[in-house]
């Protein structure tokens, strides 16, 4: 079973990315169990929230918040100064961070093989969607790094849950997303 942390804040999706991931899951053929933590602030706008996700082979028993990740997304850098996003991340886990450009001020110190990876999901969103709704850009972003959830998989996901043109281009953003951390990679 895998395990991701998704930190930002309420209003930018993610809970809804979570889903999708969950979702993806299923749709490979998988298990997928995705759950939020409010937190004292509860859902208010601006304040920083966590969403989880289990993705696994096996169904997915355990209903506890995710304390090791193996995976952390980070929808908003500056909850870094906020929040230790990367406490208890598992030793050769990956960090995808929503940035444009990894900036060192901002991160922690990142130990025990942990991979960083930043990606201007936000500007990815406005040039498709015309809004900076990241969570389908993170969402490719995440397939590409990981191959824990197929592109297939992950097309099926939004497309079930945006009918219509607002599917097709989120589609499209997850499709850009997925291609170029491809590039990235290698």
């Amino acid at each position: 079973m895998k395990e991701i942390s998704i930190h930002g804040r309420g209003g930018q999706g993610s809970l809804v990315l979570a889903q999708f991931m969950a979702i993806a899951a299923l749709e490979d053929g998988k298990y997928g169990y995705a759950f939020p933590f409010l937190g004292a602030g509860g859902e208010r706008r601006g304040k920083p929230i966590i969403a989880f996700c289990r993705l696994g082979e096996e169904p997915i028993l355990k209903r506890c918040r995710v304390s090791e990740p193996d995976y952390v997304i980070v929808q908003d850098a500056t909850i870094f100064k906020e929040v230790d996003v990367i406490k208890g991340l598992k030793s050769g886990g990956s960090l995808l961070v929503n940035s444009k450009k990894m900036d060192t001020d901002f991160l922690p110190p990142v130990h025990n093989g942990v991979k960083v990876f930043s990606f201007s999901a936000e500007d990815l969103a406005r040039s498709i969607l015309g809004r900076p709704i990241m969570n389908t850009a993170l969402l490719g972003a995440f397939a590409a790094l990981t191959h824990e959830l197929s592109l297939d998989a992950v097309l099926r996901a939004v497309r079930k849950k945006f009918p219509g043109e607002l599917g097709e281009k989120n589609a499209l953003v997850v499709e850009k997303s997925y291609e170029r951390v491809m590039e990235d990679k290698s």
